[in-house]
């Protein structure tokens, strides 16, 4: 990485109307994280020093979304175009005296080493643009190439039919040293159909004072934009098609990877198994062996090594499964805290609680942890063995290798070894059904 200091300034100014939501599009999410915390991160990933956040007036979610992230903020009102952005953002670039790279706030799927590669550019020439050859380049602007230099970007409506055969199209993203970036916007005209200033035009400015230009190149899924509902659809298309590609090549066996759902921070160790119509949130850490069934849902947990979850499971956050747990099918976990070996095998609901060693829990236990008002904590000790239809009233202890029988309520802690018994006393009275039988088809027949 080059000792050069580096700044970015990220474009967020724009009005989302075609995204038709009370929210702002860059705080729509792709894999689980907003728009524009994708692309503050890329910036992150390449050590800048100063990152400029460019919102619009009526953008308060977006500016409160960039100071909570740390970015520096700037104010474009009105927005006149992404050359008036960027200047914009020259008051918080003042002293700055090193490279700045213009990112996009709807563009989240750049790789870090891509735009590694621009900065890395500016070593050998004054601006880099990034670059890329779409499928359909239609009305995307074009960059016209001699060799290794740039020469310009010419927007499609104004090339030539010759000019138009080009597939190297601009993304938008380029970089320069802020000085030479800042003294070029402040010299672009909007002398244009649209009366805006586009950042573009710096290119041809930039060569005018002898400066040269260079392309990097990205492929297309990388720069792809975010303006509507649709564009999130295939933003997140690409996302998982990526995702799924990783884990498979990190050695993460997926059984039907077109119906396995990942967020941006799902960790999954090799020779984990991932079923079918899995779908991970944010916040999941799985070790190596654990077999995932079937239809789960996983957000905010962490699973240890040789765990076997599923199907149907749903575990929510908080859930930390040691090495060696089973969490079976219609299991919901929440805040549970689960040690090596144990086991809550089916139709059970475990939330605020630590469990041990080895502790087996019986179909259709329920810690009853919330009280209308708090929530409270059910501990159970290692080996102790929890029957069947069991409601634990929180705040409760179940001592180490003690017995709950099935179908009870259990409301007082539980000594180490215990058995505990928390049921009426079964009454059996003869007759009752035949002669309850009786009177209801009396009963039924006066009504005829």
């Amino acid at each position: 990485m080059s000792k050069t200091p580096r700044a970015a300034i990220i474009l967020a100014a724009g009005k989302s109307t075609r995204m038709k939501s009370k929210t702002s599009k860059v705080l729509h999410s792709v894999g689980g994280r907003p728009l524009l915390e994708w692309v503050a991160d890329l910036a992150a990933s390449a050590g800048v020093e100063r990152t400029i956040c460019v919102v619009g007036e009526a953008n308060i979610d977006v500016n409160a979304k960039a100071r909570e992230l740390g970015l520096d903020i700037a104010v474009q009102e009105p927005q006149l175009g992404t050359g008036h952005a960027v200047d914009c953002a020259k008051e918080a670039l003042t002293g700055f005296n090193g490279h700045v790279a213009v990112l996009y706030a709807d563009t989240p799927l750049i790789e870090p080493q891509t735009l590694e590669k621009v900065f890395e550019a500016l070593e050998r020439h004054d601006v880099a643009v990034l670059g890329f050859e779409p499928e359909d380049p239609g009305a995307y602007g074009r960059l016209m190439t001699d060799g290794d230099e740039l020469t310009a970007i010419v927007e499609a409506k104004e090339c030539t039919p010759k000019q138009l055969e080009t597939r190297l199209c601009n993304s938008g993203v380029m970089a320069a040293r802020a000085k030479d970036m800042l003294s070029a916007v402040a010299r672009v005209s909007n002398d244009n159909a649209k009366g805006e200033y586009y950042l573009t035009d710096i290119v041809e400015i930039l060569r005018g004072d002898g400066k040269s230009a260079t392309v990097v190149h990205a492929s297309e899924t990388e720069v792809m934009g975010v303006n509507s509902r649709p564009d999130l659809a295939l933003a997140e298309k690409a996302f998982q098609d990526r995702m799924r590609s990783r884990m498979m090549q990190a050695g993460v066996t997926l059984r039907d990877p077109e119906t396995t759902y990942f967020s941006w921070d799902t960790e999954i160790a090799a020779d984990a198994d991932i079923g079918a119509n899995t779908v991970f949130g944010p916040g999941v850490k799985i070790g190596a062996d654990t077999v995932i069934h079937p239809f789960c849902h996983l957000e905010g947990t962490s699973i240890g090594e040789g765990a076997n979850i599923g199907p149907f499971a749903r575990l929510r956050p908080g859930t930390e499964l040691a090495d060696e747990t089973k969490v079976g099918n219609f299991v919901e976990t929440k805040k549970a805290k689960v040690k090596k070996g144990s086991k809550i095998n089916h139709l059970s609901y475990i939330g605020d609680a630590e469990l041990g060693e080895k502790v087996n829990v019986g179909a259709g236990t329920i810690t009853c942890n919330y009280d209308g008002y708090n929530k409270h904590l059910t501990e159970i000790g290692d080996g102790a063995f929890i029957g069947t239809n069991s409601s634990l009233v929180a705040p409760v202890k179940i001592g180490k290798g003690a017995y709950l029988g099935s179908g009870g309520v259990v409301t007082q802690d539980v000594p180490d070894d215990a058995l505990a018994v928390a049921r009426a006393k079964q009454v059996n009275k003869e007759g009752w059904a035949a002669r309850y039988r009786a009177a209801q088809s009396k009963r039924k027949a006066k009504k005829k």
